[in-house]
């Protein structure tokens, strides 16, 4: 089930989902993920696995309230050691845009009513 992150510093509300797969440097790999997070900008992605700043990520998850899944390009703009790494999509379609909104936007109906 996806839970609305609460963080006031955060430009961007978050929904928490599972099931994502990275390709780097012609690598693929499922990475086990404890509910990273995702905005309509990037996401943060929770793994020990080290990636450079700058690498660009080839990225596939699905949104399991919408059902959509998504695969973009984004790029790695930060590294918390042991923790995981945020990355901003460089490269995000239109329609995985407009379903991540879409879910952020009945997930604040859900926690309103």
């Amino acid at each position: 089930m996806a839970v609305l992150a609460t963080v006031e510093q955060r430009a961007m509300p978050r929904i928490f989902y599972r099931d994502l797969k990275i390709t780097y440097n012609g690598c693929a790999e499922w990475v086990d993920t404890r509910s990273p997070d995702l905005s309509a900008k990037g996401m943060f992605i929770n793994t020990p696995r080290m990636f450079p700043r700058g690498a660009q990520l080839t990225l596939q998850f699905e949104l399991l309230r919408a059902g959509v899944l998504v695969r973009t390009v984004g790029e790695v703009r930060y590294c918390l050691v042991g923790l995981g790494i945020g990355v901003e999509f460089i490269h995000l379609p239109e329609y995985a845009r407009a379903a991540i909104e879409m879910e952020l936007e009945e997930m604040k109906k859900q926690e309103a009513s």
